[in-house]
């Protein structure tokens, strides 16, 4: 039974992932103003942002564990992590510094909010609940960072070529390259902060199941 219902919430965060990037991308493509001034351009600027790229990463190990909750590769394993750490980011920075400060409705208010809520909700009860245990560990946790740091290096490069950055803490126009580089490192820091979180829960949640 926990099986069966183990599936089924992974399947449900892979189609909340589904839905709540189709619509973002859908409301990217038809907004107005802005850097971007076509639809096409818009639409794979959405991908630039953090948010969107941890959703997917959630989507992906959600669906693959759909699928198989037996995986144990350490490519699996890593993303596993990111999947989870990102995705906790992405809810807690949303709701505590970004969500205030937007005004949406109609499927654009859809989509953020699936984003930015039900998809970290059920991701981290999920990963609660369900595991699988027992994946995470010092190595995969370091790994596991490789992630942000990637996303960062990308992001200021981008930026420097068509001169937008996806959010404040990273703008290197109002920032200056000092100033966002250190924001950089103490993301940087939080992110591996939860990954050691989030593997020290693992063991001791895997340690009293198994007691």
């Amino acid at each position: 039974m926990a099986t069966k219902w183990a599936r089924v919430w992974f399947a449900a965060t892979a189609l909340g992932v589904v839905g709540g990037v189709t619509i973002s991308v859908f409301s990217a493509v038809h907004a107005t103003g802005g850097r971007f001034h076509n639809g096409v351009e818009r639409a794979f600027n959405a991908f630039a942002f953090f948010t969107i790229q941890s959703n997917l990463i959630v989507g992906a190990t959600s669906l693959l564990l759909a699928v198989n909750l037996h995986r144990s590769s350490t490519l699996f394993r890593v993303f596993r992590l990111i999947g989870v750490v990102a995705i906790t980011v992405t809810g807690l920075v949303y709701h505590v510094a970004i969500a205030h400060l937007l005004d949406l409705d109609s499927w654009d208010l859809v989509g953020d909010q699936l984003v930015h809520t039900v998809v970290p909700v059920l991701a981290i009860v999920g990963w609660l609940m369900f595991g699988p245990r027992r994946l995470t560990s010092k190595r995969i946790a370091v790994l596991s960072v490789l992630f942000p740091f990637c996303w960062l290096a990308f992001t200021l490069i981008r930026g420097s070529v068509v001169h937008w950055y996806p959010y404040t803490f990273i703008d290197v126009t109002t920032l200056g390259y000092g100033k966002a580089i250190l924001n950089c490192l103490w993301v940087a820091l939080l992110l591996f902060g939860l990954s050691a979180g989030f593997t020290a829960v693992d063991s001791r949640i895997g340690s009293s199941a198994s007691g």
